[in-house]
């Protein structure tokens, strides 16, 4: 076989080990490949930019790159290559400028220029979060940003959509109300009347896709958050099965709901961090106070 048959066949095998192919792999795939053929097909496919070595222990793992992924041109200068991998090693999260300039000790001038340089030529992006809206992250330009950074369904333009999110609350209540209705009906007794009038996330989903309110695709996590919104206005429980997932069912409160969903505090994506249990005031909470701004 020639190089070139060698590598294509290298390449397969490859491609179909998601986690990548050590040299043991491809010997027993392509036994009759001679090693030196064998080490020729792989540089070639390196000198190509489809594939990449990964060291795992003392094995080396072959894998396939994303075609994707963007790639950093061979003509790029050494400053170049330094900031755009500290840019990669961010990931979907992105990394900010201050870091990135103490990681590479570069002068603010010529970092600077590198960023401009790298997003003229669409390799990095510059999104803004909604955790620190007067601050920039930089992540590598295909990248999709994480639900951290962009805030997820619930913003738009990194403006927070109350309205979008009250709909959805009040539908979620609706639907939670529509079930424990119609297990009253029933006249089955209270265990009867407890389980009937759950509801798993999945149904909810379902309800509010068929309705098409929404213009964004919503998935599970989404509704999840609004049912613990719901929730948190005293409108409904929320109980672990022994499957370890959660149901929400709706219940009669004798007190007026807090009215949580007007405030941030139901979709803030840092209320796992609230000492207070979401029960904060804006001069404890700095993601309230901006959102108040």
């Amino acid at each position: 076989m020639s190089a070139d048959e060698v590598s294509h066949q290298i390449f397969a095998i490859i491609q179909g080990l998601p986690s990548g192919a050590t040299n043991d792999d491809l010997r027993k795939s392509i036994p009759d490949v001679t090693p030196a053929l064998q080490v020729e097909g792989l540089n070639k496919l390196l000198q190509q930019g489809v594939i990449e070595v990964l060291k795992k222990g003392e094995k080396l793992i072959y894998r396939a790159k994303d075609p994707k992924k963007s790639t950093l041109p061979k003509e790029a200068d050494t400053e170049e290559k330094v900031v755009y991998g500290i840019i990669e090693e961010g990931g979907n999260k992105g990394i900010w400028i201050r870091d990135i300039r103490m990681i590479s000790n570069l002068n603010m001038t010529q970092l600077n220029k590198i960023l401009k340089n790298l997003e003229t030529k669409k390799l990095i992006k510059a999104v803004k979060s909604v955790n620190a809206s007067k601050k920039k992250v930089y992540m590598l330009y295909n990248l999709e940003p994480d639900r951290s950074i962009t805030g997820g369904a619930w913003y738009q333009d990194q403006d927070f959509e109350a309205e979008f999110v009250d709909v959805l609350n009040q539908q979620c209540l609706r639907f939670l109300q529509m079930k424990r209705e119609t297990a009253e009906s029933k006249r089955d007794g209270p265990l009867a009347l407890k389980q009937m009038s759950c509801c798993s996330v999945k149904e909810v989903h379902k309800f509010i896709s068929d309705l098409g309110i929404s213009k964004v695709s919503l998935d599970e996590d989404d509704l999840e958050t609004i049912l613990k919104t719901v929730v948190y206005d005293g409108n409904a429980e929320r109980i672990l099965m022994s499957n370890d997932s959660y149901v929400y069912r709706a219940i009669n409160s004798p007190l007026a709901p807090p009215g949580l969903v007007q405030m941030p505090c139901g979709i803030c994506p840092v209320i796992k961090n609230c000492s207070n249990c979401g029960e904060v005031t804006p001069n404890l909470c700095q993601y309230m106070t901006e959102w108040l701004d």
